[in-house]
């Protein structure tokens, strides 16, 4: 296969987790019964008229400060016309001349490098309603008419499908983190649309674009796009030409699949909405969303570095938002972050997926988590004294202390302690320190198990194995 340069651009429909649809006070739900939560707006209904919901405008400026945007103070709707049974108004409420964000960006790291995705526009939009094609049949869900979105369209500037898949990962974080969106692929609350060309040199025009229609995962918009590449580099080696197209991508084939052909260019005919009056956007209404934009996940990223949390237990704490969000409640606190972190990650998220509970329905409050993690920082508690207690420490309203007092855990955490019952051990068992220093393995445990055993497992393991060990090579 001859070498081409790639040329890819996304965009990408989010539903905003709002209350109510866009125009109508219906409920913004999923998974309900069919045609359940509709009303004569939503159905298209002559004579009805839309109210612009408050909270998708706030919505929206949130996701354009997060993406760098520009914000537009004065815009309009207007009306997409087509036909097609999803839309039963025959014309689809979106903003065409005056999106709400402009000119803005997401930065991802390609290869240890930085990179900016140039966001070219992002507009507020209603969604159509839900086709379910059976057989010759195709069957129409109204729950999904009027679900507010945000249409969010990159510049050609993408040149891989990791590129892409880097760029979808970031802009799911993002918009999750923030609020704006539960970004549900698998739901069709995030879907991706790539547009794909190749030619030969940088100078060349841009090759003939073939769109890739709503893919259903991220990993998915990567193959799919390294597919395209590859399906378009053959038709150019053999000096064909093919045009302009809209494919989808099959999960079965693994490959994607011709719809139609683009042989004339789509004529909407956008006119302003007439019956939503302009939007005003002040200062003021920036400066009130500004503030609910929360921690994001760069900036916890940093934060927990700077704390001495280890990449993969950030990337963990960061997949894992309430998780990250509970350990934000602790930052001012003087605690071991290392430990915590560790704990949240391991036994205790065993517990919770275990029960299926979120840690904020458990009885471990601020107060007995840092009282926890101080235990486990001055070993005063073991990994192993955890796994016994740890029910009893997320159920009961109980401290630290007294549980540990009724489950009678005394750990001998004091050096010279440990070093006497060494030492004790060392003298009694002359055979089995003659074979650790002909180098055999078995003889550290044996003597490490006869020191627990002298101290009826009450020493900390991990200082008694190190004492041990210094004992041992004197």
């Amino acid at each position: 296969m001859s070498n081409y340069i790639p040329t890819i651009g996304i965009e990408v429909h989010c539903e905003l987790k709002t209350k109510t649809k866009i125009f109508s006070n219906s409920t913004n739900g999923y998974g309900q019964m069919a045609n359940s939560l509709t009303n004569v707006i939503d159905l298209g209904y002559p004579g009805t008229l839309p109210t612009l919901n408050q909270e998708v405008l706030s919505l929206a400026m949130k996701a354009a400060l997060i993406l760098n945007c520009k914000i537009r103070r004065k815009m309009h709707f207007d009306r997409k016309n087509y036909f097609y049974p999803d839309n039963p108004k025959n014309y689809q409420i979106t903003q065409a001349e005056t999106p709400i964000g402009y000119d803005g960006y997401v930065e991802i790291e390609v290869n240890g490098e930085k990179k900016k995705i140039e966001i070219e526009e992002m507009h507020i939009e209603e969604d159509t309603c839900k086709s379910t094609h059976r057989g010759e049949k195709t069957l129409l869900d109204f729950n999904r008419a009027g679900v507010p979105l945000i249409e969010i369209v990159t510049k050609p500037c993408m040149t891989s499908g990791e590129e892409a898949k880097l760029y979808l990962e970031k802009l799911k974080e993002l918009l999750f983190y923030s609020d704006v969106s539960d970004c549900k692929m698998e739901e069709g609350s995030m879907r991706a649309d790539a547009n794909v060309s190749i030619r030969k040199k940088e100078t060349d025009p841009y090759g003939t674009k073939a769109e890739i229609k709503n893919i259903g995962s991220i990993s998915n918009v990567k193959l799919s796009i390294e597919k395209e590449i590859e399906r378009q580099a053959k038709i150019y080696d053999n000096n064909e030409t093919f045009l302009p197209q809209t494919r989808r991508f099959d999960d079965k084939l693994n490959d994607t699949v011709l719809m139609r052909v683009k042989e004339t260019g789509n004529d909407y005919r956008y006119f302003p909405e007439p019956d939503i009056p302009y939007v005003i956007i002040t200062e003021e209404d920036i400066k009130e969303v500004q503030k609910t934009i929360p921690m994001l996940p760069d900036e916890r990223r940093e934060k927990y570095r700077s704390l001495g949390i280890g990449e993969k237990n950030i990337e963990s704490l960061i997949g894992n938002r309430s998780l990250s969000d509970y350990l934000n409640n602790l930052l001012d606190e003087n605690i071991d972050f290392k430990t915590a972190a560790n704990l949240l990650l391991g036994d205790i998220a065993a517990y919770l997926n275990k029960n299926e509970v979120e840690i904020t329905d458990t009885q471990l409050t601020k107060d007995r988590f840092i009282e926890l993690v101080t235990k486990m920082s001055d070993k005063t508690l073991t990994s192993k004294n955890l796994k016994d207690i740890l029910e009893t420490i997320m159920e009961s309203d109980k401290t630290i202390k007294e549980i540990v007092e009724e489950a009678g855990i005394k750990n001998i955490t004091d050096d010279k302690a440990i070093t006497t019952l060494v030492q004790k051990v060392i003298s009694e068992n002359k055979e089995s320190v003659e074979d650790y220093k002909a180098g055999k393995d078995r003889a550290i445990k044996y003597l490490m198990g006869q020191v627990m055993k002298e101290s009826k497992g009450s020493a900390n393991p991990e200082m008694a194995m190190n004492i041990l060990k210094e004992e041992l090579n004197k």
